[in-house]
């Protein structure tokens, strides 16, 4: 049983997992039974951002069309078209030693597709989470705990660099808005 996190709450892998080179991030939701019409499709979309909060190129935003960075540190593990089902719904690994010198934060971001075609949002999910894993070994978890009601983008945590070790935070900030406004923001 890994760290249990709330909103805001840090870990500094290096104590937590000494040696640690590559971490599995799961992410997990369940759709609540809704009469939107539609199944939700919820996306987890990665940025890769140096100093200055931006991507230094295209291929270091890994999402589902793009599923490695160009330094071929982090690699998402596949859309899940319908959070149907236990455990991670989407899996993204970071091998910690190869990310490029010029990124700061490997930032994780929960978006749903067509949220308001679909009229969805994060109210309408449950039982959300974000946990790194050491292998099998769980680090750390947290699990989403606010009512995003209006909200239909979370950026759910970090991975960044503080004094040449890296670390994970717990963001769980909610967002009305979908995933072009974090690539216009990032990229």
């Amino acid at each position: 049983m890994g760290i249990d996190l709330s909103k805001g709450g840090r870990i500094d892998l290096s104590k937590e997992a000494p040696g640690l080179e590559k971490v599995t991030i799961g992410l997990g939701w369940n759709p609540n039974v809704t009469d939107t019409g539609t199944g939700f499709d919820l996306d987890v979309s990665i940025f890769m951002v140096n100093e200055n909060l931006k991507t230094p190129a295209d291929k270091f935003f890994v999402f589902y069309n793009n599923k490695k960075s160009e330094d071929g540190s982090v690699t998402h593990g596949g859309d899940n078209l319908s959070g149907v089902g236990n455990g991670d719904d989407e899996v993204i690994t970071v091998e910690l030693p190869k990310v490029d010198s010029r990124i700061s934060e490997i930032i994780f971001v929960v978006t749903i597709y067509e949220a308001d075609k679909r009229k969805q949002n994060f109210g309408q999910v449950s039982k959300s989470y974000i946990r790194l894993l050491d292998e099998t070994k769980e680090i750390a978890k947290y699990e989403l705990e606010d009512d995003f009601s209006t909200e239909t983008a979370i950026e759910f945590g970090k991975l960044y660099k503080k004094s040449g070790t890296w670390r994970f935070q717990a963001v769980g900030t909610g967002f009305k808005s979908g995933l072009q406004s974090f690539v216009d923001k990032y990229c």
